[in-house]
């Protein structure tokens, strides 16, 4: 019989940071090998696949599968983790595939520093933690960082998969339309081109498959 997925406890998170959480994490995938994440997610791939390459952020970039796609097609991209194990892979990454004059990956802990820049793309895939975190405040950040014309990209979680960490059946999993209201854009100068729902076939980390639901909201600022 297969076990549950363990999530962290109470206690180990209270053990830690954020930043040691995470980076732990990250160490442990490359000592084990495990191809997590350095696949490009598939509604990014829609979404960039239709515009033109410009500069583009990835916030929680982990590995970096997003970030190096979008590399291959003429996007600067600034990846940002909280993990700097992450961040380093993903720097020897973009170098081993010719790419690091368009990868430029920053630690930070965005619940207290965030990255410099405009952008025409800020991709926020799954840009979930077990820690509290303004993720709404970062979010509007990341929005307010757009260039005129420029989008936000959020594609969240809307089911549990059997390799997820949480496996409470009663999890609320907020709507694209939560997730706006929560970033708090004004109506002015910006225009929602999608809040989606939507069902996948997905891999989990450990070679699983299931079908998941993934909720999509795509905000684009004006041009005036």
């Amino acid at each position: 019989m297969a076990q549950k997925p363990q999530g962290p406890t109470a206690e180990q998170l209270a053990a830690s940071t954020p930043g040691e959480f995470w980076d732990s994490l990250y160490r442990e995938r490359a000592d084990d090998g495990a191809p997590w994440g350095t696949r490009v997610n598939p509604v990014l791939e829609e979404v960039a696949g239709g515009l033109p390459p410009g500069t583009a952020l990835d916030l929680g970039c982990g590995t970096g599968g997003d970030t190096l796609w979008l590399a291959t097609r003429g996007w600067q991209v600034t990846a940002v983790d909280i993990s700097p194990t992450a961040v380093d892979r993903l720097t020897d990454a973009a170098r081993a595939q010719g790419h690091d004059e368009l990868v430029s990956a920053e630690c930070h802990d965005l619940a207290r520093t965030f990255p410099e820049g405009e952008f025409d793309l800020v991709s926020a895939q799954y840009f979930h933690t077990p820690y509290d975190l303004p993720r709404g405040a970062v979010l509007r950040i990341a929005a307010e960082s757009l260039r005129p014309d420029g989008r936000l990209l959020v594609v969240d979680h809307g089911s549990l998969a059997p390799w997820s960490w949480n496996q409470d059946r009663d999890t609320h999993f907020p709507t694209p339309d939560e997730v706006h209201a929560d970033i708090g854009l004004p109506i002015a100068g910006w225009a929602v081109e999608r809040t989606s729902v939507q069902d996948r076939r997905a891999t989990g980390p450990g070679g699983q498959t299931a079908t998941v639901t993934d909720h999509v909201l795509l905000v684009r600022r004006a041009t005036g």
